[in-house]
């Protein structure tokens, strides 16, 4: 039986909705009060309702769900927190099949969590033991408790809004998706795998070529960050990620190429 008396928890879960993030933007960004950022989100919802579009294709055994961004700090209260949209493999028949034959329920269970977790990670979100029991998983928030103990005892991290602040300088989704791409995986590979489009993948890339060659000229990181127009953490990441991954030839090659085009122009 689900313990229905935390009032505040299930308040928490209702703030992650588009409607309270649109009442949110009206309040701070208009001087609206919350009343007249009600009443113009009802106007919106009677004028343009017939033309919202959820009808998007997923494939097959996956869903969107609203969850808070991991650019925001952990301290930011759920209400006042930026939320995004992300789309989660819920269920893959040829991949949890298996895991389910040699694991069990309980390791099913663990390897879908560690997936959703890494896949809104990947897209800029972060998950909560609350989003994840009682919106995706449908279970008792203890068990997803449990099972993250269990995970963390193989060593195993799970990106959530609960544990981010404990991650330190966290590579961003970002930064993992160039480290993919480095690796020498194709952009439509990158793209399939991490839930983003190809544009998506191909922008950061980009990003992290022109912080390597800014580099390689001898622009300081702050310079760096400002001309390719990333934030410094970012930079930074690029930066450790060219000075200590295992970068396939290809990629090198495409690296040393771009630096000597611009070489001439200095």
């Amino acid at each position: 039986m689900i313990n229905n008396t935390s009032l505040k928890k299930w308040s928490r879960l209702e703030s992650k909705s588009l409607d309270n993030q649109f009442i949110n933007d009206m309040v701070e960004g208009m001087n609206c009060s919350p009343f007249e950022a009600k009443a113009a989100l009802d106007s919106v919802h009677k004028v343009y309702g017939d033309y919202f579009d959820y009808s998007q294709e997923l494939a097959p055994g996956k869903a969107k769900f609203i969850v808070i961004s991991a650019e925001d700090s952990p301290a930011t209260k759920l209400t006042d927190a930026t939320k995004i949209t992300v789309t989660l493999t819920i269920n893959d028949d040829k991949e949890d099949l298996p895991i389910k034959e040699k694991m069990g329920v309980i390791g099913l269970r663990q390897h879908r969590l560690t997936r959703i977790c890494n896949e809104a990670f990947m897209q800029g979100g972060l998950l909560t033991v609350e989003d994840i029991a009682n919106r995706i998983f449908c279970c008792g928030e203890r068990t997803i408790v449990r099972d993250l103990q269990a995970l963390r005892e193989q060593n195993i991290f799970v990106p959530l809004r609960s544990t981010i602040k404990d991650m330190g300088r966290t590579l961003s989704h970002r930064s993992l998706i160039v480290k993919e791409w480095v690796k020498g995986k194709e952009y439509t590979e990158i793209a399939r795998n991490t839930n983003h489009s190809i544009k998506a993948v191909n922008n950061y890339v980009n990003k992290f070529k022109q912080v390597v060659a800014l580099m390689k000229e001898g622009y300081d990181v702050h310079t760096i960050a400002f001309l390719t127009k990333i934030s410094k953490r970012l930079a930074e990441e690029y930066i450790d990620i060219h000075a200590h991954m295992d970068i396939v030839p290809s990629r090198k090659h495409e690296l040393e190429a771009l630096l000597k085009k611009r070489l001439p122009n200095q």
